[in-house]
């Protein structure tokens, strides 16, 4: 099973606390394990924002590391994105929240995940299965 990374568990293997890096190498070990790890895209650039983080970085961090890079977001991937997204949108209207909080990026993540029969490894659980109900999410 190829297990997509979100940008949060990467984030957390880079962070000063120790539990926290620990934590997110185990799950990135155990997931690397049972097959491979895939970023998307979206959770490539999104870490070049990271400090001291550049392109060259990232290619040399996602090849050690054993990370494949999807390039690729197909058509069906975005309406999956933008279609999570509208809930979203709505269940924040509904809830008296004037506008979304989330970014397209994380709906975005989570449906090309979901379009590849991926399972998603996260920080952030209770969106992805908010949004995604059919994804496999692995919570850290």
């Amino acid at each position: 099973m190829t297990t997509a990374v979100d940008t949060n568990i990467i984030v957390a293997l880079w962070d000063r606390n120790f539990e926290l890096n620990s934590a997110a190498q185990s799950a990135l070990d155990a997931a690397l394990a049972q097959g491979g790890l895939i970023i998307s895209a979206p959770v490539f650039a999104e870490l070049m924002a990271c400090p001291g983080r550049d392109q060259a970085f990232l290619d040399t961090f996602c090849r050690d590391a054993r990370i494949a890079i999807d390039w690729k977001v197909d058509e069906a991937t975005w309406r999956t994105a933008g279609q999570a997204y509208q809930a979203y949108a709505a269940r924040r209207r509904r809830q008296g929240e004037p506008g979304p909080r989330r970014i397209l990026a994380d709906f975005v993540i989570g449906a090309h995940a979901l379009r590849n029969g991926h399972e998603l490894l996260t920080l952030d659980g209770r969106l992805y299965r908010a949004a995604f109900p059919g994804l496999r999410t692995v919570i850290l």
